[in-house]
């Protein structure tokens, strides 16, 4: 094998030769630009700039001269010779007041990524197809995401990807770990739709860089940026639940060098709302404060970042003022069964750069990052309350040898601090503090992009688990201009928390039974991918298939079938697995509509009190369409999606549930200072019935919000409106 090893990395090496030009586009603000064409002059030959504004464009064995064409819509054209040059940084001038040419481009809602690893790359286009008013509302028209509510009380959403749950996924802001623990449950809702700019969702095994807890893939959001062309946007949103939002995002250039952006967020749902009659609120009344505040410092070959962010929330559920009516609970008319949770969070990320060679991309970055999360959380009588401190460090180099090799080397701390607090629940195990320190190093060979192998390793020391490791490594082949191949595979870790990452279940009768000496998680991941771009009367439709592979050494699991009055937690004893197929296929009919079809199987099974089962409350397919449509001028634009979830088990004792349909729409109308929308979600009309079990008895011995497989409410209309003012 070590000869072999060796053959193959010295004919790596030798293919050092392959020509190629690499750089970034960016406006005269400094700003990347996404989806700029860079072609050779005179050719067909050409890229496009991805999310960072970066380019690596081959040169063809027929291509003579040296000069490529750098084009964006509103921007004038940049011609580049590029002799003797391997890296260029191009900036496009504003083109706004040119009369004579007008230039035409439509920029996709999800972009591929163009490395070896499955990302999808959802950005502000497809964003604005829907109200977005947080990151879980942002998947809609997303095949691969799911986005469901974990209980019927406490409006928590969790986000499934390859059939499994989100502990599983690790969750990143700004490329930085966040949202551990006892942020979790609610995490989906910490972050307001109009500040984000892009999301990164990468499926199956991710880059080492981040860590070793991302199981089924990682998702990345990008805030707004400072240094961006300075404006300020206000956001207003209202619906027919009476839920009002308002966001307020503006930034300033002080110099060249050094810009600040400030983000402010309100909501507030302050109407009870019983449409099934329960006696229990169908969402909590929330009410929430964000603000955040960011600067970026860029001078020569320094780069700083920093963010502080601050949130407030107050969720309160439960039975409605005369829930004592329909009640038969033993309890006098003051004691409804209430659901009390106040949250508060504090983040802070400094990020810092230095880059000592512009043409290999060598550079050293230093990334800190710290948050406290106080929580403090009422189920009827069961009283929960956390503190969950987090500190970050990572210390990383990177460097290109060629535009073929790279390397990327690092070294990180995590420190978990957790107080748990509660009362009127039986003795259970509290989470323990956690000091990890790791190292990594990946190595990138790229071949034009037309074959790429990403391979890394780190190695981590947990003061709880000792010493593991972990291995991944990504393929990515470019058969033909019809068909590209991607291969991965990798392992994860995770720490169990079971209160902190479930308190949600609280929201029952259950008695919670967690087992002595719990075991870290830990997972194998495979996957691979097929893309094929089919030329279908004279335009492109692109086919995506997939399939991936998780397969549990160990795992937390949650049993909710042995008994229906518990929830025991204990380790994995035999198998668990998750198989997810997926097909989707984009075909633009015409000009400015285009179509979405997808499909997604999941087969999901673990070992539960001894026989292996399908996992309880998972939907064993999905079926998505969606369209869009923009109008010649691309002053309105429509959109509609529909959803088919398929059926599945509930736990033992609560029977199975059917597949059903969810329909969205939206009606979008631009305008010079901005746009207005108008829309509906669940069209359809489809509600659970029931979701909370024994709702007239909630102190009763089978209370259970949490058998939610599907919507809680039925049609709800929005209209928003938004304005942006620029210097």
């Amino acid at each position: 094998m070590k000869k072999v090893f060796t053959s193959v990395l010295l004919l790596l090496l030798a293919m050092t030769s392959f020509s190629q030009v690499r750089g970034v586009v960016k406006d005269e603000s400094g700003s990347p630009l996404v989806g700029a064409n860079v072609i050779w002059l005179g050719t067909t030959y050409g890229v496009s700039t991805d999310e960072t504004g970066s380019f690596t464009l081959n040169k063809e064995d027929d291509i003579i001269d040296n000069i490529i064409v750098t084009s964006f819509v509103g921007y004038i054209n940049d011609t580049t010779n590029c002799a003797g040059k391997q890296y260029l940084e191009i900036v496009l001038k504003d083109g706004v007041n040119l009369n004579d040419v007008v230039v035409k481009a439509t920029r996709p809602g999800v972009l591929k990524d163009r490395g070896a690893a499955n990302i999808d790359v959802i950005t502000s286009v497809d964003l604005c197809r829907a109200a977005c008013c947080n990151l879980g509302e942002s998947f809609v028209a997303n095949p691969s995401v799911d986005v469901n509510y974990t209980d019927a009380a406490t409006g928590a959403e969790q986000i499934k990807l390859l059939g499994l749950s989100g502990s599983y996924v690790q969750m990143l802001t700004e490329n930085v770990p966040a949202f551990r623990g006892a942020a979790a449950p609610f995490s989906l809702g910490y972050i307001p739709g109009p500040w984000m700019q892009s999301i990164q969702v990468s499926k199956g095994a991710a880059t080492v860089k981040n860590g070793y807890e991302s199981m089924t893939g990682q998702i990345n959001v990008e805030y707004l940026k400072p240094q961006e062309e300075e404006a300020l946007d206000v956001n207003l949103y209202l619906d027919s639940d009476l839920k009002i939002e308002a966001n307020v995002e503006g930034n300033y250039h002080f110099n060249d060098a050094l810009s600040s952006g400030l983000l402010l967020h309100y909501e507030n749902m302050w109407m009870e709302h019983d449409g099934n009659g329960d006696g229990f609120l169908d969402m909590p009344k929330v009410q929430q404060f964000d603000v955040m505040n960011r600067w970026m410092y860029k001078k020569d070959r320094y780069i700083m970042q920093a963010i502080v962010k601050a949130l407030k929330e107050d969720r309160n559920g439960g039975q409605v003022e005369n829930a004592h009516e329909h009640s038969k609970a033993l309890f006098d008319v003051n004691q409804r069964y209430k659901i009390n949770i106040g949250s508060e969070r504090y983040e802070g990320v400094l990020k810092n750069a230095y880059i000592f060679d512009v043409v290999h991309n060598t550079n050293v970055a230093l990334i800190l990052a710290g948050s406290i999360h106080k929580m403090n959380s009422l189920y009827g009588f069961k009283k929960y309350d956390v503190d969950n401190n987090n500190a970050y460090a990572q210390l990383m180099f990177e460097t290109e040898f060629t535009p073929i090799h790279s390397i990327s080397t690092g070294l990180s701390f995590n420190h978990d601090c957790v107080d748990e607090r509660w009362l009127s629940l039986p003795n259970l195990l509290k989470s323990p503090d956690e000091n990890v320190a790791g190292a990594y190093a990946q190595y990138t060979f790229n071949y034009g992009e037309k074959f790429v192998v990403m391979a890394g390793i780190r190695g981590d020391y947990s003061d709880l688990y000792g010493a593991f490791f972990t291995p991944r490594a990504h393929v990515k082949w470019v058969v033909s201009d019809f068909l590209k191949l991607r291969f991965s595979a990798g392992k994860g870790y995770r720490t169990p928390r079971p209160m902190l990452d479930n308190h949600t279940l609280m929201a029952s009768s259950r008695d919670i039974i967690v087992d002595n000496d719990l075991k870290q998680e830990e997972a194998w991941n495979y996957g691979t991918t097929a893309s094929f771009d089919v030329d279908i009367l004279g335009k492109c439709m692109i086919v995506n298939l997939e399939y991936y592979y998780t397969n549990f050494t160990n795992q937390l699991v949650t049993d909710l079938d042995s008994d229906k009055h518990q929830v025991h937690f204990y380790n994995l004893d035999g198998i668990s697995y998750s198989h997810t197929f997926q097909i989707d296929a984009t075909y633009p009919f015409f000009d400015g509509f285009s179509l979405l079809g997808a499909f997604r199987y999941n087969d999901v099974k673990a070992t539960i009190n001894g026989a292996l089962r399908d996992k309880p409350l998972t939907s064993r397919y999905k079926g998505l369409v969606t369209a869009t449509y923009k109008t010649p001028l691309e002053i309105w634009q429509f959109d509609v999606t529909l959803q088919i979830n398929g059926d599945g088990r509930l736990p033992d004792g609560f029977g199975t549930f059917d597949a059903y349909p969810i329909l969205n729409a939206q009606i979008l109308k631009w305008f010079r200072w901005g746009n207005v929308y108008i829309g509906g979600e669940n069209l359809t009309d489809f509600a659970q019935k029931n979701p909370i079990v024994g709702c007239h008895d909630p102190w009763g011995p089978d209370f259970d919000a949490t058998m939610v497989w599907g919507p809680i409410d039925g049609i709800m209309l929005y209209a928003g409106i938004k304005w942006k003012l620029t210097k």
